[in-house]
C-alpha cells in the first residue's frame, strides 16, 4: 500500500494537479504576446478552459479511479456477496464525517487562498450541498428501500461535499443546492444499483461517491457557473483590452469540462492499473486467503484492534 500509494501520489496526483491548476497567474496577462507564452505552457486541462476550484478532477476522480482499478485488480474479499459485512461503527462513521465537514471548510475555502466575499460563498455552498445530498440520500432510500439510514445519510453528506468541491467558487446558493440533490440521487443509484451490476468489491463505495460525485460536480460547474443561473461566468485573462469576467458560452464550457473529465479518467485509470502492476510484481497486491480470514490486524502486525 505504501509502495503504491507513493507511485500513485507522483505519477497520478501531481500530474492531474499540474494538468488542472498550474497557469502563471493573471498578472502574466500583460499583451497578446505575454498571453501566449503565458498559455502555451499551462496546464494541459486548464488550457482547455476547464474549471475546477478545488479538485474534483485532481483529488476525487482521480482518486476514485485508482481504487475501481485496485478493487478489480485486487479482487473480492473472501466472503464477500456470501457473507455478512456490515459497517463497522456507525458512531465512528457519523463521528467521522462530522471531522470531514470540518475539515471541507479548508479543503475548499482555503482554495480561495484569501479570507473574502469568496471564501463566505464557499463555506456557505459546501455546508448546503452537502446537507442537500444527505436529504436527497436518505429521501431516495425511504422511497425505493422502504426507510432512510444514518449510514446513507452520512454517505449523502459526503457525496454533496464531492460533487460541490470544483464548484464551490463558481457557483451560487442555488446551484450549490442542485448539485447537492443530484449528487445524493445518482451516486445512491451508484453505490447501490451501479456496484450490484458490476459486481465489484469496494468497500468504502470510494467510486459511487467520489468518482461518480466527481464528475457530477464536474459537469455540474460548467452548467451553474452561467451567471444567469447565479453562477460568476468566465473571466478571460487572455483578454488584455478588457476583463471579460461573466461571459458565458454552454457548449464551449461542457466540451472543456468534459475533456478534464475524460482526460483524468483515462490517465489516473491506466496509469494506476500499471501501477498495481508493478507493485504486484514487486510485493504482491494482497495477502494469502488464510492470513486474511485470521485478520491482518494479527498476520500483519501482531495485534488486535479489539479484545472481546
Amino acid at each position: 500500500m505504501i509502495i503504491f500509494s507513493v507511485l500513485w501520489f507522483t505519477f497520478a496526483y501531481l500530474s492531474i494537479s499540474h494538468m488542472v491548476w498550474y497557469w502563471d497567474g493573471p498578472d502574466a496577462y500583460t499583451s497578446a504576446k505575454a498571453a501566449d507564452i503565458a498559455n502555451s505552457h499551462a496546464g494541459f486541462i486548464f488550457q482547455k478552459g476547464a474549471l475546477d476550484f478545488a479538485g474534483g478532477t485532481v483529488v476525487h476522480i482521480d482518486a476514485a479511479m485508482a481504487g475501481i482499478v485496485g478493487a478489480f485488480m485486487v479482487g473480492k474479499r473472501v466472503g464477500y456477496g456470501r457473507d455478512p459485512i456490515t459497517p463497522h461503527n456507525l458512531t465512528f462513521v457519523l463521528t467521522g464525517v462530522g471531522l470531514l465537514l470540518f475539515g471541507w471548510y479548508g479543503f475548499n475555502a482555503g482554495s480561495s487562498l484569501e479570507a473574502n466575499g469568496l471564501t463566505a460563498l464557499i463555506i456557505l455552498n459546501s455546508t448546503i450541498a452537502a446537507a442537500a445530498a444527505a436529504l436527497a440520500w436518505t429521501g431516495g432510500e425511504w422511497i425505493f428501500r422502504g426507510h432512510p439510514s444514518l449510514l446513507g445519510g452520512a454517505s449523502g453528506a459526503v457525496a454533496g461535499l464531492v460533487a460541490i468541491t470544483p464548484a464551490c467558487g463558481f457557483v451560487g446558493p442555488g446551484g450549490a443546492i442542485l448539485i447537492g440533490i443530484a449528487a445524493g440521487f445518482i451516486c445512491l443509484w451508484a453505490v447501490v444499483g451501479l456496484k450490484a451490476k458490476l459486481g465489484y468489491d469496494d468497500a468504502l463505495d470510494v467510486f459511487g461517491v467520489h468518482c461518480i460525485g466527481g464528475i457530477i460536480g464536474a459537469l455540474g460547474t460548467g452548467i451553474l457557473v452561467n451567471p444567469a443561473l447565479g453562477g460568476v461566468g468566465i473571466t478571460d485573462y487572455t483578454n488584455i483590452t478588457g476583463n471579460n469576467a461573466g461571459t458565458y458560452d454552454f457548449a464551449t464550457q461542457m466540451i472543456a469540462q468534459g475533456k478534464a473529465v475524460g482526460a483524468t479518467l483515462l490517465w489516473s485509470g491506466i496509469g494506476s492499473a500499471i501501477l498495481y502492476k508493478l507493485v504486484d510484481v514487486i510485493v504482491g497486491l494482497r495477502p494469502s486467503v488464510e492470513a486474511e480470514r485470521e485478520g491482518l490486524d494479527l498476520t500483519d502486525h501482531g495485534e488486535r484492534a479489539y479484545n472481546m
